[in-house]
């Protein structure tokens, strides 16, 4: 597949295919029984994760595809990049901890 950015370079898919697809995870995983727990009905509660999943897929195309920089990725260095994915996998850690809380308590 190849994607292009809103100059016409070209741009590396991983990146924004594997963050679609955590969103899909989450999406459909926690979606429909967080939900639930608050007492929509399973139906309502996937139509809700379908919404919230093609959101989450275009701001990560916005994000990751559309306006990115091919150049920035060696303007910026490695360290900086590494702590980056550290606090963002402690984010989403922390994000999955607190979806999970309706399920537990309820």
């Amino acid at each position: 597949m190849k994607l292009r950015n809103r100059d016409g370079a070209l741009v590396d898919p991983v990146p924004w295919f594997v963050v679609t697809a955590v969103a899909f995870a989450v999406a459909y995983s926690f979606g429909p029984g967080y939900f639930a727990a608050f007492g929509v009905p399973i139906d309502y509660g996937l139509v809700l994760s379908t919404g919230l999943f093609a959101v989450a897929t275009v701001v990560t195309y916005y994000r990751f595809v559309w306006t990115v920089s091919p150049s920035r990725r060696e303007e910026v260095p490695v360290g900086d990049r590494f702590e980056r994915l550290v606090l963002a996998t402690l984010a989403c850690l922390g994000v999955v901890v607190l979806l999970a809380l309706p399920l537990v308590v309820a």
